[in-house]
């Protein structure tokens, strides 16, 4: 396929345009449209508009997703919510009685976000059921409260059976736009990576160093994020030759992002010289030219064509050198400048490998190497069952998930007490639930962020419902706007909710103008709608400070589960067995571990941004959970460089000095990440050494033993460096506590 000669704003708006999300969106939207006919020619029109409002408030779950699962994911709203849905339509203009009903169901549905990502979706959906009863109740309308859910719940009913439907329909195309959006994260991932390799003089600040590392912490999460939501997805079940191919093409994202950890090795050495600035020069184009490259497969993937050949650019990498090739001295202890330079070209030169080796994966000229995942894809995605497990284990006062659930509870009966004594009434209360729901999250950033949106969104989609219904449409052109209303609603709630704002305002209104219509209440305010809003962004935002579940509550468990993987993934990635064998079973726990370590390292650093938002006071140590993510990644890339060694070179090795010394390095980093200090230690002194005081000879030319030794040296003292960051943020943080208890 040619590069597509686009602009660089119509290239991203044509892969929004095709990606996942919105075509998800897409389907959704066609589902209540296929409701709202075959409902209307069923039923009537009154019916047809009940069973709508039921489609939407089972949207939220419908997320791309697993074949496996996604009737079982629709179902809980559906089951939960038809119940609460009757027992607030009974209950219509009996205030006491249904802020009871919505206060209790509140504090139900949010606790399913003890079951993570995938329960916020269930939760939304509940929450959307109980709200839409609410407006209904509001509409004028006079059906007894079981006709009105016996509407709602055939509407429910087909859209759940239309969403698992085009969910299996869909899923191929799903798997190549899941793998498109990991190559454009992926992409960006190389570009950040390629803007390091530049001379760093005395006029770089520090802030504009801690800036570019910034960058690239938040660069690796997104990956590690994107990679956690795609691997469920695209590694289930990988038995056909299209869904081995994009399997296969995960499985060496993986490996492109060690080699990308990999290639930071000794740059900050190089980039301190001007003598360096053209080989970095050099390798930064390399770089941004193999990012291009990913950008054009996943366009491909978008588009669904073949992508076109990847370029070779072994023989240019060759050719980078040092300006202090001509001074380099083969007696001097550590690697000459010469020797850095072509190793780091070297590694970028792996980088090279794996992109040609990902586009002839995707062209169907290189079968993949999936043995490992094949046999245990089960082992590589996340359950599709509901378990109790979760539930039950946040019965405790301090677990975020109980908190968030009591908070929101409070916040959405206050929401509902304040609507009715409103000048108007109370009239459309469901409008400040309908806020509050969407608005209030588990963190402070988040919430501040949804409250903005939701405030701006809802002021141009009320101006545009305005306009819409000033023309008098008829019902047939309203149901039409509604249904790409709630395309753009669906297909955006995950990824830019200003988006989703503005078309939710208009698909809340025009089905509530569908309810009432024929009713002195089928038309609206601007005033009201907005001040409705402001009312249920201000209750959110004020809850969130009531039973805060702030981020330093959270960091210690982090804190220690990323030590837990880094540990265990330092012990499989140095196994020494490896050099006898490679079977499949090490390799499978090497991979699972591999994970562990990435996406528990993301979590930190997520964690850690969510915490800038917070008051001061209450903010966990982030300058020193920032040195403790990029020693993380440190430890990672120094790793990886041993795993290439170990896989890539074991010819060049002495297997004998090898095994005995990648078993002394396991037992060494083992002993420092441990056990934590109490403290952070102050002697700053490095672990022994295995290298010792040895020349390192050209690795090009001769055995890469004393290299290995290198790296096992620097891995351990980076192990020590994690150790001593980790200890500090406790410590940090106890001493808060502390100091937090002395003042209450």
């Amino acid at each position: 396929m040619r590069r597509l000669k686009l602009s660089p704003g119509s290239r991203a708006s044509l892969r929004v345009l095709l990606s996942h999300y919105v075509t998800n969106g897409i389907t959704a939207g066609l589902g209540f449209l296929f409701v709202s006919i075959v409902v209307d020619l069923w039923l009537g029109p009154y019916a047809s508009a009940l069973a709508t409002t039921g489609v939407i408030a089972t949207t939220p779950p419908d997320v791309v997703g697993p074949r496996r699962g996604k009737f079982r994911a629709m179902l809980p709203s559906v089951i939960f919510g038809l119940p609460v849905f009757w027992a607030v339509q009974s209950l219509n203009g009996r205030h006491l009685e249904q802020l009871i009903v919505i206060t209790l169901f509140s504090f139900m549905s949010f606790l399913a976000m003890a079951w993570g990502k995938r329960g916020v979706p269930v939760a939304m959906g509940m929450m959307f059921t109980a709200i839409f009863s609410v407006a209904t109740n509001q509409s004028g309308t006079t059906e007894p409260p079981l006709i009105n859910t016996l509407y709602f719940g055939i509407g429910a009913c087909i859209f759940v059976l239309w969403a698992t439907l085009w969910n299996l329909i869909l899923n191929a195309r799903y798997r190549a736009l899941a793998m498109a959006d990991v190559l454009l994260s992926l992409a960006n991932l190389i570009r950040v990576e390629a803007s390091q390799f530049q001379h760093i003089g005395e006029k770089n600040s520090q802030e504009e160093q801690d800036a570019m590392l910034g960058k690239l912490l938040k660069a690796q999460a997104a990956l590690a994020e994107q990679m956690q939501a795609t691997r469920d997805l695209v590694l289930e079940s990988p038995r056909t030759p299209f869904r081995q191919r994009i399997a296969g093409m995960l499985v060496i994202t993986f490996d492109i992002r060690d080699q990308l950890l990999a290639s930071e090795l000794e740059l900050d050495t190089l980039r301190s010289h001007p003598r360096h600035r053209h080989a970095l020069a050099q390798m930064r184009a390399v770089l941004d030219e193999l990012a291009a490259e990913v950008d054009d497969m996943a366009d491909s993937l978008f588009l669904g064509l073949k992508p076109r050949p990847a370029i070779d650019r072994r023989t240019r990498i060759a050719t980078i050198r040092s300006a202090h090739d001509s001074e380099q001295d083969s007696l001097m202890l550590g690697p000459t400048p010469a020797m850095l330079v072509r190793g780091m070209a070297h590694r970028i030169g792996h980088i090279n490998d794996e992109v040609l080796r990902l586009s002839r994966t995707a062209r169907g000229e290189l079968p993949p190497n999936l043995a490992v995942v094949r046999r245990h894809w089960q082992m590589f995605v996340s359950p599709t069952s509901w378990s109790l497990g979760p539930i039950l284990s946040v019965w405790s006062w301090k677990t975020p998930q109980l908190r968030h659930a009591i908070r929101a509870a409070l916040a959405m009966g206050s929401g509902y007490a304040a609507s009715i004594y409103l000048p108007w009434g109370g009239t459309h209360s469901y409008w400040i639930l309908l806020t509050i729901a969407v608005v209030l999250r588990g963190s402070l950033s988040q919430t501040l962020e949804r409250r903005n949106q939701r405030v701006g969104g809802t002021l141009i989609g009320c101006i545009i419902t305005m306009a819409i219904l000033a023309g008098d449409p008829s019902a047939g052109v309203l149901v039409a706007i509604m249904t790409i209303a709630q395309c753009g609603a669906h297909g955006f709630s995950s990824r830019r909710y200003l988006v989703t704002s503005v078309f939710g305002a208009i698909l809340g209104l025009l089905q509530a103008h569908m309810l009432a219509y024929g009713h002195d209440q089928a038309s609206f305010t601007l005033f009201e709608r907005v001040a409705d809003t402001l009312i249920g962004a201000a209750i959110a935002w004020v809850y969130c400070y009531i039973l805060p579940s702030w981020e330093r509550g959270q960091i210690p468990a982090v804190v220690r589960r990323t030590i837990d993987a880094q540990i265990r993934h330092a012990k499989l990635a140095l196994d020494p067995e490896q050099l006898k064998t490679v079977e499949i079973a090490p390799e499978l726990e090497w991979r699972l571990a591999r994970r562990e370590a990435f996406d528990s390292l993301s979590a930190l650093v997520q964690a850690t941004q969510r915490s800038l938002s917070e008051p001061r006071a209450v903010r966990p140590p982030v300058e020193a959970l920032q040195h403790m993510q990029i020693h993380c990644y440190q430890l990672l890339a120094q790793l990886s460089a041993v795993k290439t060694l170990l896989v890539l070179r074991r010819d060049r090795l002495n297997l004998e000095e090898a095994t005995a010394a990648l078993e002394n390095a396991i037992d060494r980093i083992e002993r420092k990440l441990g056990s934590l200090p109490v403290a952070p230690t102050t002697d700053g002194a490095p672990a022994g050494t295995l290298s010792g005081g040895i020349t390192l000879p050209d690795p090009f030319e001769t055995e890469v033993t004393p290299w290995l030794l290198r790296r096992l040296d620097a891995s351990t003292n980076i192990a020590i460096q994690v150790r001593d960051d980790a200890a500090r943020v406790l410590m940090l943080m106890d001493e808060a506590v502390e100091k937090a208890d002395t003042r209450g």
